[in-house]
């Protein structure tokens, strides 16, 4: 098997909007309210687009066999100005088809960007994982990060005809 990540280019487009509309479905299953708040906006060809060209932005393909089976969505952001200009990797998407988890595709995309985010200066990485995501968790924990924060989150219900 042979197992590769590499910076994805506008002809991945097609493949990465059918990777990440697997990933919305998965993530909104455990979470109606992801797709409103933690994916990507509609058009997501345009997003994932703009993902590839923005400077401060990497987006990478993890492939097995020549085929791509995932994709990661890293970002760098201004931590606050008391940080005295630093700034912060943050893994906005990660996602591998289920057929080809646990056989290091994730591992690599993962260890390859935080290498690229590093050589850009990073020292600080965020990535967010959703409660009960106990793979997702342990995931990130083998790669050295520990939870620093919860989000919580609630919704008024919709008012009544009659209110």
């Amino acid at each position: 098997m042979d197992l590769l990540s590499r910076p994805a280019h506008n002809s991945d487009i097609p493949r990465l909007v059918s990777l990440y509309r697997d990933m919305e479905a998965e993530q909104t299953e455990r979470k109606p309210i992801w797709a409103l708040t933690d994916g990507l906006d509609e058009r997501f060809d345009v997003s994932l687009l703009h993902a590839i060209q923005e400077t401060d932005s990497f987006l990478v393909v993890g492939v097995i066999d020549e085929v791509a089976v995932g994709f990661l969505w890293a970002t760098i952001e201004p931590m606050l100005d008391r940080a005295g200009g630093a700034t912060i990797g943050r893994i906005r998407l990660i996602y591998t088809e289920p057929e080809a988890r646990g056989v290091g595709v994730g591992d690599l995309m993962l260890s390859e960007t935080l290498t690229l985010l590093r050589a850009r200066g990073m020292r600080h990485f965020d990535a967010p994982v959703g409660p009960g995501h106990r793979h997702a968790k342990n995931f990130f924990e083998s790669h050295g990060f520990a939870a620093r924060s919860i989000i919580m989150h609630t919704a008024d219900p919709a008012p009544q005809a009659d209110e």
